[in-house]
């Protein structure tokens, strides 16, 4: 009974005890929110570091490897297609440019597998899908290295062509599908660190609010009971300090609430559509090479066919669409949504973008891109009207040529629409990430400079009254 009458007497039984208890449960409080706002700083911080420096560039890197290697094996077509009987017939101007693009695509083939190589390690699976991608490209290069070799040989192109199926059968089977499997598994790896991140976040933010509100109480407390008890309507001291700890809060929980926001716009808003529209990009390198593998694989046409109609519809789908129907319900659908926009007929990577269009300008950059897109299509039709008539040449001219109003000319202006709401979309995440690291590294200071501030004034505002029972 005797000790603890002495800890009532010390700690709470007189004024000056009585104060220092207020006292040090404001330091206390403030150095809980300061830690706080400490820790919550430097895991946004590190989110924004590995939103940025990791799971966006690995997502993007399997996507531009698994484009690259669609566009390498349609550049192996068209070299075939324009080469002539060992050069005797060659379309020079296309036969150049399928070479140059071939070359292009096969250093960005490596160089990407190098930079996924890099990020799979200590994920043993993507490990293994790197590995195998790497030794299955080693075996496709050598396959369409032999192919290019027969096809310098004077009437070699049959014996270029069984290489060519080996090579394409490769690629559609095995590296395509791992490049895709690596698209999907970075992707929900940054989507994964995304939710986690969002979720601490908001975890975060419920702390910080409760700190405050709780300093912000015993402030209040101390604040009326010097009131009461000195007979002073408000102590500067601790009035200042209450300001500064308010202030705190509102830059601590700003700080924390657009950390989130940013997070969300960089993730949901340009990232999801950065990816569907690479996919996109990717899905039509694939069906421009069927197009090229279509005119010069003849007992593969039926085949070739199929595959260019099941990537439209990846596309742009629309249900129960023919090659022979798919244009007359491609205009009718879009003329439909034109004069509706929420009239959407149509699925595919087409309508994911547009359901997710939030920036000024990606409305009309995507739509854009749809009507060059089918312009492309109606070339594509063009083309095997051509080869139906017996007019192989003029049909691998037109497919080929880079002149303008040719179907490469067209797949050129489509990849560029494509390639503007792609841009508008990097540009704000890469917007979207300044901001969110900005919100940490400009408020969160702020905000613990004014907790310190907070002590040193509740301190300064206390002195005079506990002097008075020196």
């Amino acid at each position: 009974m005797a000790a603890r009458a002495a800890l009532r007497r010390r700690f709470w039984a007189t004024v000056p005890a009585r104060l220092r208890l207020l006292r040090a449960a404001t330091v206390l409080l403030s150095a809980a929110l300061a830690v706080m706002l400490l820790v919550a700083g430097l895991a946004a911080a590190g989110t924004w570091g590995s939103v940025a420096d990791r799971e966006a560039p690995r997502t993007t890197s399997a996507a531009d490897l698994n484009l690259a290697l669609n566009d390498m094996d349609a550049q192996a077509a068209n070299t075939l297609l324009s080469s002539g009987d060992a050069g005797n017939g060659r379309l020079q101007t296309p036969y150049e440019k399928a070479v140059g693009l071939y070359g292009d695509a096969r250093h960005e083939i490596g160089h990407d597998l190098r930079t996924l190589a890099v990020a799979a390690q200590g994920d043993q699976a993507d490990e293994k899908t790197v590995e195998s991608l790497t030794d299955d490209f080693a075996e496709y290069q050598e396959l369409i290295g032999r192919a290019l070799e027969n096809d310098g040989h004077r009437g070699g192109k049959s014996a270029a062509l069984v290489d060519y199926r080996r090579a394409t059968d490769l690629l559609q089977q095995r590296l395509l599908p791992g490049a895709r499997k690596l698209v999907s598994s970075n992707d929900a790896a940054f989507d994964a660190e995304y939710t986690s991140a969002r979720s601490t976040l908001s975890a975060q933010l419920v702390a910080v609010i409760a700190l405050g509100v709780l300093l912000l109480a015993v402030l209040g407390i101390l604040q009326w009971y010097l009131a009461r008890r000195f007979r002073r309507i408000l102590n500067p001291g601790v009035l200042a300090a209450t300001c500064c700890t308010l202030l705190a809060v509102i830059l601590g929980a700003q700080s924390l609430s657009a950390t989130a926001d940013h997070l969300r716009g960089a993730r949901r808003d340009a990232f999801d559509s950065v990816v569907a529209l690479s996919r996109a990009r990717a899905i039509a390198y694939d069906a421009n090479a069927d197009e090229s593998r279509y005119l010069l694989d003849p007992a593969r046409r039926g085949q070739y066919a199929d595959s260019f109609l099941a990537k439209s519809q990846e596309l742009y789908g629309l249900k129960g669409a023919t090659l022979s129907t798919y244009d007359a319900e491609l205009a009718t659908t879009w003329q439909a949504y034109e004069s509706d926009h929420g009239d959407l007929r149509f699925t595919g990577e087409f309508r994911r973008e547009l359901d997710n269009v939030t920036f000024p300008g990606e409305r009309d950059a995507a739509e854009k891109t749809v009507r060059a897109y089918a312009v492309y299509q109606r070339d594509d039709r063009k083309v095997r009207a051509l080869l139906a008539a017996g007019k192989d040449r003029e049909a691998v001219e037109f497919c080929m040529d880079w002149k303008p109003g040719t179907s490469n000319a067209h797949f050129g202006a489509w990849m560029a629409a494509l390639g503007k709401v792609t841009d508008i979309n990097r540009a704000h995440f890469t917007a979207s990430v300044h901001q969110g690291r900005s919100a940490v590294t400009g408020l969160l200071p702020w905000a613990g400079g004014l907790l310190l501030a907070a002590v040193i004034l509740t301190g300064l505002g206390l002195r005079p009254r506990l002097t008075e029972f020196r």
